[in-house]
């Protein structure tokens, strides 16, 4: 994803692509106290406080009374300015603190003291009574002699006790080498094989030559046995590595592993019910992120909470919501919908290319030769709409429909028809944050080409499958896509702007080709008429080579014109090329899987993988899947099954990127409801959210203080400071959701 995200203080584009350039050694050889009085024997000074904050001496430590109501982590806040850094040195800061009473969150970062206000370390500890030590390596990306070293406290609604001492930033410091701890050298997939599907591990080893290879049932008996296949330098990772095939053993079993080179794998199952699981979980994680409505705990235990931004205070709420200054001047009911990521904003277009892989996921079921539409019917996500005869999954993806509807520019009004970009706070807020508790003023901001062609897109595929429950629905949703529709003809080129990223992500994209392209395939799909398969026959996008490397995401929409195109009935002309780019796509992605030693179709150039690296894999091996859908040939069926093998564990950090599913699995997504590294009192994400995974720019400062130099796959962190590369997000769950009922379809 091309987004931007912080807690508060954006880091330029160019910041990051300083710090992932920067030396691994220290440019200073002594180590140099930058903090003046860190220990606070005999005076404050020279530490400041903001207006609302009291501070005092107290047993040696510098400790201040903060007071509740405050909105922001920095409204209140304790700090010293006038620190000098240097490009390309190591730091080591370290304090003690705690909070009396316990619980509350500290925010400690190092940063610009002056505007723009740059941050270029944080870090957010839940604060106990008895106190803990806290220590962080990171390299300064600037020289500068204006830095701070700030302590925010603000965001908590009761007044609480904050003490701290041993403040240090020590210059000259070697840098952390972060090791994570990868476990046995064999890697496989920790959740399940398919009885009848392809079966591949990878061993991490400096042999050159065969190695035997065993697999052991839940006893430990040896069911079958080979020789590994070695590999050579895996550039992805670097690291030496053979494979090992054994999928011809077809037995359904629980608890087997691999044992080879000394090493014993993680436990794994041979079976397809993981994921029908999988394919539940992953649509169930939809509602929870709804957003205008409260979450029942008898409906998800564990994830109850009152409603967000229904004009219940403290929020400000989303029924009557202004657009930025000099934007517009009325206010738009925008309620319900998604929450788009770990944050409470809310975007058309994340929105579009979500609602569209959701949907595709059930019109699949309906046309595919293995579709099992009676599998995402009525009552299969226990949500509460669940007993009203319509498809579970149609009545979810009907929340975020309903609210893409009202994001759209009403009739007298400049702009008619179009649709706003997207919606959230004015200002970043911090973790953890209730949806319910959050107090920023919500804003519509400016409509976009963009997203008035996914609104078009979607609601027009909208109207072909709710036809059959809600006609009405369906007539409403193809009126405002025709609207869309005529709108962004009217206005090809209203384009987001890249610096629209404060508050919420900016989802910038300056060309529409591919989204017209979308909303015309769309459109014509529907509806059947002239005008719209001209446009599709005539758009340079429909005979483009469109499916790339990196794969489609939010901002490179063609395939969802394209693989609807080949698989929904129509009777577009040359239909059958269309159905061939599908399948020289997927013939791509194949020889990418067979050529990459963790059998994966997916392999960025220079090995840089993208923001959200995890979900670009899934849908190129959606591309995979929907070439077996089309032909029915074997080889499609094996590489899309194998995909998946890399998200549960046979990746270079052996984890599964999927929370609840693998021995070892991602469960500290960046959140701030799911937030339960922050707040035991919290959950950790639902069953079934899917990481961002492996992203080569660490853009935020805990992944560059921990990951500088990272290759490939190892450039990703399991905390929720790391936004970056574990953040988990509306769309990326789509595609897991999209694959895993391709999955469990096979059985």
């Amino acid at each position: 994803m091309k987004r931007r995200r912080t807690t508060l203080l954006a880091i330029t584009a160019l910041l990051a692509a300083a710090l992932t350039a920067l030396p691994t050694g220290s440019a200073q050889a002594e180590e140099v106290e930058q903090v003046k009085n860190g220990t606070f024997d005999t005076t404050t000074a020279p530490w400041w406080t903001s207006s609302n904050v009291t501070a005092g001496l107290t047993d040696g430590r510098l400790c201040a009374e903060v007071p509740g109501g405050t909105t922001n982590r920095w409204d209140a806040a304790v700090g010293q300015n006038d620190i000098t850094l240097v490009k390309g040195e190591s730091y080591r800061f370290s304090f003690s603190a705690s909070g009396t009473p316990q619980g509350k969150i500290l925010r400690a970062i190092v940063g610009l003291s002056v505007a723009p206000y740059d941050t270029w370390f944080e870090v957010s500890p839940q604060l106990n009574v008895a106190g803990d030590s806290y220590s962080y390596t990171f390299t300064s990306p600037v020289d500068t002699a204006q830095a701070q070293v700030g302590f925010q406290l603000g965001g908590n609604a009761d007044p609480f006790t904050f003490c701290m001492d041993d403040v240090s930033l020590l210059g000259g410091v070697p840098p952390e080498v972060y090791e994570p701890d990868t476990g046995p050298r064999v890697r496989v997939n920790q959740v399940a094989y398919l009885p009848a599907g392809p079966k591949n591990a990878t061993l991490v080893t400096d042999a050159t030559t065969k190695l035997p290879w065993q697999l052991k049932n839940a006893s430990g008996a040896v069911v079958a046995h080979g020789r590994t296949t070695p590999r050579g330098l895996d550039a992805s990772s670097g690291q030496n590595v053979h494979s090992i095939d054994f999928g011809s053993y077809r037995k359904r079993g629980a608890g087997l592993t691999l044992v080879v080179d000394g090493e014993t794998s993680r436990p794994f199952d041979i079976d397809a019910s993981a994921y029908e699981r999988l394919r539940l979980d992953s649509l169930k994680y939809y509602y929870t992120q709804r957003s205008g409505i409260g979450i029942s705990d008898d409906l998800r235990p564990g994830y109850g909470r009152a409603a967000g931004h229904l004009n219940v205070a403290p929020n400000k709420g989303d029924d009557d919501v202004p657009c930025q200054p000099g934007v517009c001047d009325y206010t738009l009911d925008v309620t319900g919908g998604w929450y788009d990521a770990g944050d409470h904003g809310k975007y058309v277009v994340n929105g579009g290319i979500s609602t569209w892989e959701v949907l595709s996921t059930y019109e699949r079921a309906l046309y595919a030769r293995t579709g099992q539409a009676g599998k995402l019917g009525d009552g299969s996500l226990d949500i509460p709409e669940s007993g009203n005869r319509v498809p579970d999954l149609l009545d979810e993806v009907r929340w975020e429909l309903e609210f893409l509807l009202k994001m759209q520019v009403p009739d007298g009004k400049p702009l008619a028809g179009m649709a706003h970009h997207k919606i959230h706070d004015e200002q970043w807020t911090g973790l953890p944050l209730m949806p319910g508790d959050d107090p920023q003023k919500r804003e519509l901001h400016p409509p976009s080409t963009a997203a008035t062609l996914n609104l078009a897109a979607t609601a027009a595929q909208a109207a072909r499958l709710y036809r059959p429950y809600d006609r009405a629905f369906a007539a409403k949703t193809l009126d405002a896509a025709r609207t869309a529709w005529a709108a962004a003809r009217q206005h090809p080129e209203l384009h987001a702007s890249e610096s629209d990223g404060v508050g919420g992500g900016a989802y910038a994209d300056n060309n529409a080709t591919d989204e017209f392209y979308w909303a015309a395939a769309q459109l014509y799909l529907t509806t059947g008429e002239k005008e719209f398969a001209d446009f599709v026959l005539d758009s340079p996008v429909h005979t483009a080579d469109i499916f790339k490397p990196i794969g489609f995401d939010w901002a490179r929409t063609a395939a969802a014109g394209r693989l609807d195109l080949a698989t929904v009935p129509n009777r577009l002309p040359g239909r059958d090329k269309i159905r061939q780019s599908v399948i020289k796509g997927a013939d791509r992605y194949l020889a990418t899987l067979k050529a990459h030693p963790y059998g994966m179709p997916y392999a960025p150039d220079n090995n840089l993988y993208d923001w959200g690296s995890n979900h670009q894999i899934l849908n190129n091996a959606v591309v995979i899947a929907t070439a077996y859908d089309i032909t029915g040939a074997s080889k499609y069926r094996e590489g899309a099954l194998q995909s998946m093998d890399y998200l549960f564990g046979r990746n270079a950090l052996n984890i599964s990127y999927v929370t609840g599913y693998g021995e070892v699995d991602a469960r500290n997504q960046h959140s701030r409801w799911y937030a339960h590294q922050l707040d035991p009192d919290l959950p950790s994400p639902p069953a079934g959210t899917l990481a961002g995974g492996p992203n080569s720019s660490i853009q935020d400062p805990y992944a560059q203080s921990k990951l500088q130099g990272c290759v490939g796959q190892f450039c990703y962190i399991d905390d929720i400071q790391s936004w970056s590369t574990n953040e988990h997000t509306i769309n990326w769950n789509a595609a897991l959701a999209r694959m895993a009922s391709f999955v469990a379809d096979q059985i």
